[in-house]
């Protein structure tokens, strides 16, 4: 079994942020493979399904970004799921705006969300897709950059990136966690 984790803040107010792109890539992951977030359960939102013919969970953590470890240590105990097979999807700041990038390991670089997730799992050995976000603009602090809206003329490269994102998630699950 997966769980593969959109990392994000609940609510509307931070529905279409910079800092939602790992929420909104796993609602494009999950509407795609026909799996619904029905269930609020273990600090978060998840739905159960397949994809590439692999048990999948998709977690949507509602603890805010910066608890967001909380939820997945949970349900992967629960679930019985090794760190290995959890795939994180997340903004990132230091990639370029539509870019993805996929590492098997890693650390948490400056983002919050994923020092929550390594310290609970007690690991750096899982899989991550990150959503390029940066760089920021010259006129902002980082909180109130990745905390504002995607302004709409980018609206259309971010929901390309989330393809993207979901192609790579997709092989991840399909090659067992190795990349091509």
């Amino acid at each position: 079994m997966w769980i593969i984790a959109g990392l994000g803040n609940p609510g509307k107010k931070y529905l279409y942020t910079w800092h939602n792109m790992g929420y909104l890539a796993v609602d494009m992951l999950a509407s795609r493979n026909n799996i619904f977030l029905d269930k609020d359960k273990f600090q978060g939102m998840y739905g159960k399904g397949k994809i590439a013919g692999q048990d999948v969970l998709i977690v949507k953590p509602t603890t805010f970004m910066n608890n967001s470890g909380e939820c997945l240590v949970q349900i992967s105990r629960f679930f019985k799921v090794d760190p290995g097979h959890i795939i994180t999807v997340y903004d990132d700041i230091d990639i370029a705006k539509g870019s993805i990038r996929v590492r098997l390991k890693g650390s948490a670089g400056t983002h919050n969300g994923m020092r929550s997730v390594i310290k609970c799992l007690g690991t750096q050995e899982f899989p991550r897709v990150r959503i390029g976000t940066g760089p920021i603009p010259e006129h902002f602090e980082l909180i109130d950059y990745v905390l504002s809206e995607v302004p709409a003329s980018e609206r259309e490269m971010i929901g390309e990136a989330f393809v993207k994102a979901c192609e790579e998630i997709e092989k991840l699950v399909l090659s067992d966690g190795t990349k091509d």
